[in-house]
């Protein structure tokens, strides 16, 4: 069974360097692991993929020895475990709100004595039962993992029980959903208390957390709150970011088009 790289550095204290993508872009990996990162963020959350194509992704990062963490279209139990079998890193869940939520996606997940996850033993994960012994379940509970999204206030005043929550591997900030609810929200909760009590939470229950790094700046400020998973990179923004510069520098030699 592959070993997650993710899962090594945080049990090292280092941060993870996390790419997003939301595309069928097999390149992608390969350049994301050429330039040191150690983990893909794939969101079918927000993008249409077919399975074959998430299963030639997850193949590829095999290939390419480079994590991925599948953010899922569905909460159904049986897919969620196909990702894993497929090759998958690990799984980030959106919108978990409380501790029994996040109890139902560890059962989902983990095989016994952690879950109730069920065992095919069949898939890349189990080299397609080329190397498959007794100890496929513990090793497999031990080389995945599960990170859940803290992204709404009903999260944030519940993220101490939900970090405490036995199989919950990570908590990662939702910037966009928790900036929307608490723009909502009666309370006087703001973004920044917000980040900070589930920066605590992860610490007094010894689980990593992360959030999004939205400029060098805010990298900096969030390892020094101890956060450990850090997307900062993705295929939208490098793609803008090239046409930019291409744009830049066609308009320097031939002249603006208007």
């Amino acid at each position: 069974m592959r070993s997650s790289r993710a899962l090594a550095r945080i049990k090292a204290g280092d941060f993870v360097r996390i790419a997003g993508l939301g595309h069928y872009m097999p390149p992608y990996l390969r350049h994301a692991a050429h330039f040191g990162f150690d983990c893909i963020w794939l969101d079918l959350e927000h993008r249409a993929m077919d399975s074959r194509e998430v299963q030639a992704l997850l193949a590829f990062s095999h290939l390419f020895d480079i994590d991925i963490m599948v953010r899922p279209p569905t909460l159904e139990k049986s897919q969620l475990y196909r990702y894993f079998e497929d090759g998958a890193a690990g799984l980030m869940i959106p919108l978990v709100a409380n501790r029994e939520q996040a109890e139902e996606m560890v059962r989902a997940v983990k095989f016994p004595p952690i879950g109730d996850r069920g065992i095919d033993a069949a898939g890349l994960d189990a080299d397609f039962t080329l190397h498959t012994d007794d100890d496929y379940p513990t090793r497999a509970n031990a080389e995945t993992f599960l990170v859940i999204q803290i992204e709404t206030v009903e999260a944030v005043e519940n993220v101490e029980e939900i970090a405490a929550t036995p199989g919950v591997d990570a908590l990662l900030v939702g910037i966009a959903d928790l900036r929307l609810r608490l723009k909502y929200h009666s309370g006087k909760m703001t973004y920044e208390d917000a980040v900070q009590r589930v920066a605590t939470a992860a610490r007094e229950c010894g689980k990593a957390w992360g959030h999004p790094g939205t400029s060098a700046e805010s990298v900096q400020t969030l390892r020094e709150m101890g956060a450990q998973l850090i997307p900062y990179a993705g295929e939208f923004l490098g793609n803008l970011r090239a046409l930019e510069q291409s744009k830049a520098s066609l308009d320097e030699l031939l002249g603006p088009r208007g």
